[in-house]
């Protein structure tokens, strides 16, 4: 038996960054956010030898253990790692060994919430295999606990729980932990257009996002008031983004993606450099309205909402830049597990 699972990677449309503790501790935070045809994929496979292999297929790693209840932390397999170490902790798995096999659609530190959607796919494919009792919340909060509390990796709330429930949703982060995730029944029109106008642009750059959410987490424990400030107004842009969603107000998005744009670059020194600007502008100079970088910042993704026709122009733009557009369809489901003989 082969136990598999996927989870769809993510963009944010607006308020990015207020789910990071403290700030959503403190005051309260609220992201707009939808899945998309990029996944996580991870498959288990038990063997009769109690060994235990982790296979990273993007990442170029093949790692080889006898069998134990605790592996080492380290390299280019931490995330399986640490998922496994977590899992045997806590449920206790049978003594024998397995084969963990990840592959991701697209390369880590590009902005789409990777780490996070592929912590998420690899607890899949163990609650499919052990078949444990555990609902969207606890799959969400599980993946959370053992990424930032486990492997003390920085970062927010919000990828954990879009690549479990997947689609368009509204979120809000409170302290103590506490996650609301709504829905939102979006009308199929605008969806499609939504996907027409919004281009999604792979610089060709990483970043280490762990710098600038370190950098964004000081600024709020010290007070920083135009940092605090500006997580405020990026609230309040989710708000905006949802409002013109729902009520098929699309015209508006460019306009609310460029506000929230200019917000976010307050929060921390390294969100933005001056390839990314003149990347965002050359975009806007083709016809966008606005756009933002995915995650955390610093390079990979960027998005761009082109009205009318203007996306075949800011295209073709941005292909001379060196990077390349991606193509996606919005998704509507999250985790998704099966077992395969």
């Amino acid at each position: 038996m082969i136990y598999r699972s996927k989870a769809p990677l993510r963009i944010g449309l607006a308020g990015g960054g207020t789910d990071v503790s403290p700030y959503s501790d403190t005051y309260g935070g609220a992201i707009l956010n939808t899945t998309i045809s990029h996944f996580a994929y991870a498959s288990l496979q038990p063997l009769q030898d109690n060994v235990i292999q982790l296979i990273s297929i993007d990442q170029h790693c093949e790692e080889r253990y006898e069998w134990t209840n605790h592996i080492p932390v380290s390299g280019k397999t931490a995330l399986l790692q640490g998922v496994y170490n977590r899992i045997q902790r806590d449920y206790g798995l049978p003594l024998t060994g397995f084969t963990l096999t990840t592959y991701c659609d697209a390369p880590a530190g590009s902005g789409l919430g990777t780490s996070s959607t592929m912590v998420v796919a690899i607890l899949g494919a163990f609650v499919e295999m052990l078949k444990l009792p555990l609902g969207d919340y606890d799959i969400a909060h599980y993946a959370y606990e053992i990424e930032r509390q486990d492997l003390q990796l920085a970062g927010g709330k919000q990828d954990q729980y879009a690549a479990t429930f997947g689609g368009v949703n509204f979120m809000e982060f409170y302290g103590n932990d506490q996650v609301i995730v709504n829905p939102l029944r979006i009308r199929q029109e605008y969806i499609h257009e939504l996907e027409n106008n919004l281009v999604l642009y792979f610089t060709k750059t990483s970043r280490a996002s762990a710098a600038i959410i370190e950098e964004q987490q000081s600024n709020v424990k010290n007070s920083i008031e135009s940092s605090v400030e500006a997580m405020h107004q990026l609230k309040e842009q989710s708000r905006m983004m949802k409002e013109a969603l729902l009520k098929g107000r699309l015209h508006e998005i460019g306009e609310i993606l460029d506000y929230g744009f200019q917000q976010k670059k307050k929060m921390a020194s390294q969100i933005t450099n001056s390839f990314l600007e003149e990347t965002y502008e050359a975009a806007k100079k083709a016809g966008a309205t606005g756009g933002k970088i995915s995650g955390a910042g610093g390079g990979g993704f960027m998005i761009f909402y082109c009205p009318d026709n203007t996306r075949y122009q800011v295209i073709e733009t941005l292909q001379r830049l060196g990077g390349e557009v991606k193509p996606y369809q919005i998704t509507q489901h999250g985790l998704t597990t099966w077992t395969t003989p």
